[in-house]
């Protein structure tokens, strides 16, 4: 039998990594899922999902800012080159089940939102 990893929610309560799994995973697709994922987070109050829900707002956040640079090019290219990486290596963490924050933005993403 595997070992289920656990992490600590914001309640001082333990919740597996496993509950909030598939939250953060839908969290990074479109604002749709972004939107679904919260909603489902609202009841569990997992704390892994919390954490990918946070980065991927940011993310989304950024995308949505950004898309006025994205029709200048070279600009605007790099711009979306570098957010599909960040959003990568947020949802591959995700998928692994890792708190990984994303490189430039994941520690502000984490102090921007901490109330989500």
């Amino acid at each position: 039998m595997a070992k289920k990893k656990v992490a600590q929610d914001g309640s001082g309560g333990k919740k597996s990594v496993e509950d909030g799994k598939v939250i953060a995973i839908v969290s990074y697709i479109t604002w749709i899922g972004l939107i679904v994922a919260f909603v489902l987070n609202i009841d569990k109050k997992n704390d892994f999902a919390k954490f990918h829900i946070r980065q991927a707002l940011l993310l989304m956040i950024i995308a949505l800012v950004g898309s006025f640079i994205f029709w200048i090019p070279i600009l605007g290219w790099a711009l979306a080159i570098i957010l599909f990486i960040l959003w990568l290596i947020g949802l591959i963490a995700a998928i692994n089940g890792q708190k990984k924050l994303i490189p430039i933005i994941g520690k502000w993403a984490q102090d921007l939102f901490k109330g989500l």
